[in-house]
Formats: structure tokens, C-alpha cells, sequence
């Protein structure tokens, strides 16, 4: 059984600067071909400030951070019996090339089937620019096999 005194915890903020590069080598691992997330006059011609980051590239942001370890760590749980279950994404605003955005993770809860055989762990990641503008929030479900 896992302990569920984790739920509620916050992690400390994590800062990380969006990079040209990792945009493209991210749209380029989707199969994404839409120019405006490869070529910086496409997406200033689309109206954005430089590359946009391509859908989901906010969970990118979190592994960067390696958010979802920090769990498991507190946890105790041996990293090799846990799965990423599911996310989900609320957009509030673009993500760009050249932001520097800082998110923060929350437990929501905690709760087990297969009479604790399987344990699932939701979290929420609300991701801000530099301006401290909302631009994302992200709700990652892992899963632990006990």
C-alpha cells in the first residue's frame, strides 16, 4: 500500500527555457509537418512570437523537470513498476521559443484498484511564462503496480 499522506503535497516551482531547437526536434518526433513549428518565418506570418510549441510539448516540460519521479521517489516506488497512465491538457495561452516558463505540481489524489494490486496517482502542473501569464495546465495520471 501506498502512503496517501502525499496528496495535496506541492513540489517547489521548476523553470524551464524553451529552446528552437527541442521544438522542432519535438514536432519532428510527432510527425508534425505544419511549417509553423519548424520555420520561424511561418509562425511569425501565423501571428506568433517564434516557434510554438506543438501540442502535449507541455508534459515535455515537466519530464524535463522530471517531475513525475519526484513522486515516485517520495513514494518509495521502484521507478521500473510505474507506467504514465494518461494526461489531459487545459491551453491558456502559446508557448513559445525563447519563454522561460515555470510550473508547479500538485497531488490531486490517490486511489487503487485490484485490491491495491494498482495504484493511481493524478497529479495537476500548472505551467506560467515569464510574464506569469497561464499558458498550460496539465493533469498526469501515473500508475504503480504493487
Amino acid at each position: 500500500m501506498l502512503d496517501q499522506g502525499i496528496v495535496g503535497k506541492t513540489y517547489a516551482p521548476f523553470t524551464v527555457e524553451v529552446e528552437k531547437g527541442r521544438l522542432r526536434l519535438f514536432a519532428k518526433a510527432i510527425g508534425e509537418t505544419n511549417p509553423v513549428y519548424t520555420d520561424e518565418a511561418a509562425a511569425r506570418a501565423a501571428g506568433y512570437r517564434s516557434l510554438p510549441a506543438p501540442p502535449t510539448f507541455g508534459f515535455t516540460i515537466a519530464m524535463d523537470a522530471e517531475q513525475p519521479f519526484l513522486i515516485l521517489d517520495d513514494l518509495g516506488v521502484d521507478k521500473t513498476r510505474s507506467m504514465h497512465g494518461e494526461q489531459s491538457f487545459v491551453y491558456r495561452g502559446d508557448i513559445c521559443a525563447g519563454d522561460v516558463i515555470t510550473g508547479q505540481q500538485t497531488v490531486l489524489e490517490m486511489y487503487s484498484k485490484k485490491g491495491g494490486a494498482l495504484w493511481f496517482i493524478v497529479t495537476e502542473t500548472a505551467l506560467v511564462n515569464q510574464d506569469g501569464q497561464p499558458v498550460c495546465d496539465l493533469r498526469t495520471t501515473i500508475v504503480v503496480r504493487t
